[in-house]
């Protein structure tokens, strides 16, 4: 939130005593960097007049960025410490008497807010003068188009609002996780459902629409041949791989990152079992027939609920991560089921 503070100083000229206006922008309460400076000499109304000390004002950004003023929040506080305070929303032209140290800003829109100290002297503050636009409107629920390409099932998105972001929920809308572009593709057959919704720029959801996974055109189960992976449809950014593992049946995926793109994460996002651990690897080629050769490997190690939302290729060189075939193969060593869903997310590359 960038906010234009008003401050002073004094000059004597043969006249009389003036005050030199200049403005400030500030990102923040006490974090002040210069702007473009507006002199306006304006004479005081008497030598000795008594200048209170400004309030500082605070408020919480919320939505996609904390720092750009769109906000879900139009609560204003005020830190005035011994001083009476006063604001007003027409620049101005009108000032309301501050009660405790808040006020509410209403009304869906940009805000230009005016505060200053007073006292019943009539002694005042130099103007805190703030900007930021108050949304309170929740945006309209995605539409959504279902196609199945293969052996992956896509989710088309539509309605997406400008600066907003979409996300999808596997476990009943108790947590979110974001999408990148305008499409899901999806493969597996353990899922049941799935959610998604948009945020928009000010923090406010839409209405969650579920989608049924359970279908048989859309149900797949991922290759348990190393030679033969399954191979998720190009030209989405966003994946899901989900499946349930037994021991002595490992599943083998494969992706294919194309010309100007890079695979940006792999994570874990869902694991049910009372096995605490799978094992993961992922080989850059089009099959995985590294075996258990460790050094064929691009990375490989334990997947649990301890690894949920770990980025596995963090540390991977990015060499490593361009152009070209991924396969992953995923595998439980115990003997209980285990249900498991990883994501994928594509972007282009830096």
């Amino acid at each position: 939130m960038h906010m234009l503070f008003d401050c002073f100083f004094f000059l004597r000229s043969a006249t009389g005593l003036f005050a030199i206006t200049f403005l400030t922008a500030c990102a923040g309460p006490g974090l002040h960097t210069p702007a473009a400076t507006e002199w306006m000499p304006r004479p005081l109304s008497s030598v000795g007049a008594v200048i209170l000390k400004a309030p500082v004002l605070s408020f919480t950004d919320t939505g996609l960025s904390v720092s750009d003023g769109v906000t879900h929040n139009g609560l204003w506080a005020v830190d005035s410490p011994g001083i009476d305070w006063e604001f007003s929303l027409d620049q101005g032209a009108t000032w309301t008497r501050g009660i405790g140290s808040s006020f509410e800003v209403t009304g869906d829109g940009a805000k230009m807010i005016w505060v200053r100290a007073r006292d019943d002297a009539g002694n005042k503050s130099e103007i805190v003068r703030v900007n930021c636009v108050l949304d309170t409107t929740p945006p309209a629920a995605l539409g959504v188009a279902g196609q199945t390409e293969g052996v992956t099932h896509s989710l088309k998105l539509s309605g997406i609002e400008p600066g907003a972001r979409w996300e999808y929920s596997l476990d009943e809308q108790r947590s979110w996780s974001t999408g990148q572009c305008s499409a899901l593709g999806i493969l597996g057959n353990s899922l049941s459902r799935i959610w998604l919704r948009q945020l928009d720029l000010a923090g406010n959801a839409s209405g969650v629409q579920a989608f049924d996974l359970k279908d048989q055109n859309q149900a797949h189960e991922a290759s348990s041949n190393p030679l033969q992976p399954s191979i998720l449809t190009p030209g989405l950014q966003t994946y899901l791989i989900h499946g349930v593992l037994v021991r002595g049946d490992a599943d083998y995926v494969r992706w294919d990152i194309a010309k100007g793109h890079k695979v940006q994460s792999v994570k874990l996002v869902q694991y049910e079992t009372q096995d605490g651990i799978a094992f993961y690897a992922l080989q850059r080629n089009t099959v995985f027939d590294a075996g258990m050769d460790v050094s064929r490997m691009l990375v490989h190690g334990g997947m649990g609920p301890s690894d949920l939302g770990r980025n596995v290729l963090a540390n991977t060189p990015r060499s490593q991560l361009g152009e070209g075939a991924m396969t992953l193969r995923i595998q439980q060593t115990g003997p209980l089921p285990t249900q498991y869903a990883i994501e994928v997310i594509m972007a282009p590359a830096d």
